[in-house]
């Protein structure tokens, strides 16, 4: 891992256990805990399966890999094994690789799923033989026995704050285009949510979609119909679950003559942050992977090893299936211009050097970023 890397992630889990203690007053309380504890102790020689969604989505190679395998040999002293597998957007797929990493006996499985209800049938393969499964980003159904993400309903209400201060008076002018993440993923329904309590009555919302697998070139497809649909004089803002969509949209925006609206984001990828230095993407939601890495990396070993997560996890989740998750909710920034030295350069995501190359050099001269 590079130094950079490591700093954020030292920097940022020192937070771990507030966040963790701050989170407790949205949680839900209800129902019978899951289980805690892997059902045999073992030392330092454990072997972690990861299994990731996909890698279109810049995060997961670059940061959630990388910082769970170096915090996974720092819990073990060197001698944990991270076994590693991505789903590349197929659920039937990391089924498969659930099956796989039982096959092989990994003693724990941190599993952020592609869709949350296909997944449950594997995730009770793996608690059937004795794995403990933490639910790492999304909420996986089954019988998850720890999770960690961020504070998804807030992510949305962060979008939905930024699109409406950035609007301002023209938020009663036009209409908003509303372009949401898969179905399939809970988050995305979360992020909607959020969204919605924010902009309902605020504004008027004329197309939504849900965006199937969270695609770019569908997100284009999603834009250039309500372009179509609504008329390029009428939009004045584009409601985008994340930044890889909100790329897709741009483009769309772009081709049909259309600038200076704001649009969100979320995950601050480096072409996001780049898009907020040239002003073609309003904000981002920055969320800070190393803290998230680091507490499904201390969970899966501590279950592993057969210890509690009381030190660890002091909030409870409720999924479809199970009740009273230990859970860490992570909390967001919102990401702007304005803020871009204070969060991702700051906790080392990226570099000036990195953010500012030729092409966005000038735009980073303007707004003070050298």
């Amino acid at each position: 891992m590079n130094t950079r890397m490591r700093r954020a992630a030292v920097a940022l889990a020192a937070g771990a256990m507030a966040v963790s203690l701050a989170a407790c007053g949205s949680a839900k309380e209800s129902g019978d805990n899951a289980d805690s504890t892997g059902s045999a102790k073992k030392g330092d020689d454990i072997k972690v399966g990861l299994l990731l969604p996909e890698n279109a989505t810049a995060r997961y190679e670059k940061f959630d890999r990388p910082l769970i395998e170096e915090k996974v040999k720092e819990l073990t002293n060197g001698k944990g094994e991270v076994v590693y597998a991505n789903a590349n957007q197929d659920a039937a797929k990391q089924n498969q690789q659930v099956d796989t990493m039982v096959s092989n006996k990994v003693d724990v499985l941190i599993v952020d799923a592609v869709d949350s209800k296909a997944i449950a049938g594997a995730v009770k393969k793996a608690k059937d033989a004795d794995i403990p499964v933490v639910a790492y980003d999304r909420l996986a159904e089954g019988p998850i026995d720890a999770y960690t993400s961020f504070d998804n309903e807030t992510v949305g209400k962060t979008q939905g704050e930024a699109l409406l201060k950035a609007l301002g008076d023209k938020a009663k002018d036009g209409q908003i285009v509303m372009m949401n993440g898969s179905s399939t993923d809970p988050n995305a329904a979360q992020f909607k949510k959020g969204a919605h309590s924010v902009l309902d009555g605020k504004v008027k919302i004329g197309r939504e979609y849900d965006t199937k697998e969270w695609k770019p070139e569908n997100a284009n497809a999603n834009m250039e119909g309500a372009i179509s649909a609504l008329g390029k004089d009428k939009i004045v803002g584009v409601y985008s679950a994340n930044d890889g969509m909100a790329g897709g949209i741009i483009t769309a925006l772009k081709a049909a003559g259309i600038a200076d609206i704001p649009v969100t984001g979320q995950d601050a990828e480096l072409a996001g942050v780049q898009r907020i230095v040239t002003g073609e993407q309003y904000m981002s939601v920055y969320k800070p992977y190393p803290q998230e890495a680091d507490v499904a990396a201390e969970m899966a070993v501590a279950l592993a090893q057969g210890k509690s997560l009381d030190s660890i996890a002091k909030d409870k989740v409720d999924s479809p299936t199970t009740k009273a998750i230990p859970s860490v909710l992570v909390p967001v920034v919102s990401l702007t211009k304005d803020n871009i030295k204070d969060t991702v350069i700051k906790d080392g995501i990226y570099t000036v050097n990195e953010i500012c190359t030729g092409k966005y050099k000038a735009a980073c001269d303007k707004i003070g970023l050298k």
